[in-house]
């Protein structure tokens, strides 16, 4: 009995050794259809969730903010293709926001610089100016003109007023007298010289007396022909035609009441004036 026994036990026990295998079978099925599955899943990316994640990876680590209406979903094959939109550092509640001052700090220097220049400029402007009013009035002096010229240094500049009768023209004309030529020959040395760049404006002006004439139909006409006659004088002596210009005023700008004879004489003028270079007349 005890024989048997053993050798079923014996028995039983060989049965289940050699069944063992069957475990180690099933655990290799399970890990191999696992694998197949990981594997599965890898191939199905959305691409398009994926090139979500990339733009919003490749924003968070280069500081940019792609537009909302740019990325896959709206035609764009790569978001990481678009500049995007620099991300605005966070301010603190009743903090002062950082201030870049080196681009104001130029614009400083560079107004500083431009203004000593402007004024540098005005003041040589100045300079030559009184200077040319000093030899127009030491000139008159010589020759005895003293009555007949003015000067006047104003905003718009200097004004060489040189009164019509008995100087520059005979009444009712537009021809130079012979007596005129020298002191018009002195302004034009002066305004010819290199160190005088300035714009000159011939203006012509007559007195509040109508003109009717064939050739001067009213002042306006004899008061345009007489500046433009002094205009080519100067022209002919050297001053440059891009420096030079006329107009005629007629009796509308009056320097003295025509009330008086006096008056009268005074409106009858040219004057030549040498503009400040920083003078921009009004509608020019």
């Amino acid at each position: 009995m005890r024989a048997a026994s053993r050798r079923r036990r014996g028995a039983d026990a060989g049965h289940g050794d050699n069944e063992r295998w069957l475990l180690t079978y099933s655990d290799m099925i399970t890990l191999l259809m696992a694998l197949f599955i990981v594997m599965w899943a890898i191939s199905s990316v959305n691409v398009s969730k994926f090139d979500q994640l990339k733009a919003s990876l490749r924003s968070a680590f280069s500081g940019r903010v792609v537009p909302a209406d740019v990325s896959v979903l709206t035609g764009q094959t790569s978001p990481l293709d678009h500049d995007g939109t620099p991300i605005a550092p966070p301010v603190q509640p009743g903090a002062t926001p950082p201030v870049v001052q080196v681009n104001s700090l130029r614009a400083q220097i560079s107004a500083r610089i431009a203004s000593a220049v402007a004024e540098q400029a005005a003041r040589a402007d100045l300079d030559n100016l009184r200077r040319i009013a000093e030899r127009i009035h030491a000139y008159a002096r010589e020759h005895h003109f003293d009555r007949l010229i003015r000067t006047r240094i104003e905003e718009r500049g200097l004004v060489v007023r040189l009164l019509t009768d008995g100087l520059l023209f005979d009444s009712g004309r537009a021809v130079l007298k012979h007596e005129a030529v020298p002191l018009l020959r002195e302004l034009a040395s002066l305004l010819a010289a290199p160190d005088i760049p300035n714009p000159v404006r011939v203006e012509g002006n007559t007195d509040d007396v109508p003109i009717h004439s064939p050739l001067y139909p009213s002042n306006w006409e004899l008061s345009t022909a007489r500046a433009t006659a002094v205009l080519e004088f100067l022209l002919a002596h050297g001053v440059a035609p891009r420096r030079l210009s006329a107009t005629g005023y007629g009796d509308q700008n009056p320097v003295a009441s025509n009330a008086t004879a006096a008056g009268h004489a005074l409106n009858r003028r040219v004057d030549v004036v040498i503009l400040r270079r920083s003078f921009s007349p009004k509608g020019s």
